[in-house]
């Protein structure tokens, strides 16, 4: 009898750990959510206020080039649509999304400064500092994913884009001023999705469509 209580006390205990970090996970999914969100939303004000700020043929100009420009984060590997977005599985996305942030840890001092000086963002230094704290959030949940296993990701040592690019970036370059911009705006978007879609899949929500 005292020993299946004593199983039973065991039983209960691990239960509730598990539940508690169960309960912990999510929090910090929906943490990590919303810190996107809000990266999102600022970098459509960002490029929205650039484009008030040009002269009509300027905005006309800039309009033809973004769609058949490069952005630099589109090296680094990652689902190509919705249905591969949904197949991927959490890790996957935790690890890109990862990565898409860590990417932007260097251009995102270009932002603050040479850009965000002519633009309505509040702090200067507030773009690297979000940036950093949803690294640090991801990072623990990928921890969470691979519950001790080392990390094998191959691509955790390949080199980071924007290692030159923004070396070059002036005050007064419209053009590449919006691309970095507009690359920002879409990375944040990707981030976004992939989240919110592996936010969802580890929940009882089998309806995870995009």
């Amino acid at each position: 009898m005292a020993r299946a209580l004593v199983l039973l006390s065991m039983v209960l205990v691990s239960v509730f750990v598990n539940n508690g970090t169960a309960s912990e996970n999510q929090r910090l999914f929906n943490n990590a959510v919303i810190r996107v969100q809000h990266l999102h939303q600022l970098a459509a004000k960002m490029i929205n206020d650039f484009e008030d700020s040009l002269l009509p043929e300027e905005r006309r100009q800039l309009s033809k080039i973004f769609p058949l420009s490069f952005c630099n984060s589109d090296s680094i590997e990652a689902p190509t649509g919705k249905d591969e977005t949904q197949k991927s599985s959490v890790l996957k996305l935790l690890r890109i999304s990862f990565r898409l942030i860590e990417s932007w840890e260097y251009p995102s001092q270009t932002l603050s400064g040479t850009i965000s000086n002519s633009l309505t963002i509040g702090n200067p230094s507030q773009i690297t500092e979000k940036l950093a704290d949803l690294k640090v959030g991801i990072s623990v949940l990928i921890k969470g994913c691979l519950d001790g296993q080392p990390n094998m990701d191959d691509n955790d040592s390949l080199p980071l884009p924007f290692e030159d690019f923004y070396l070059t970036l002036g005050e007064n370059n419209l053009r590449e001023s919006f691309r970095l911009l507009a690359c920002f705006k879409k990375d944040m978007h990707k981030v976004e999705t992939y989240l919110r879609v592996a936010n969802c899949r580890r929940s009882l929500d089998s309806n995870c469509t995009l």
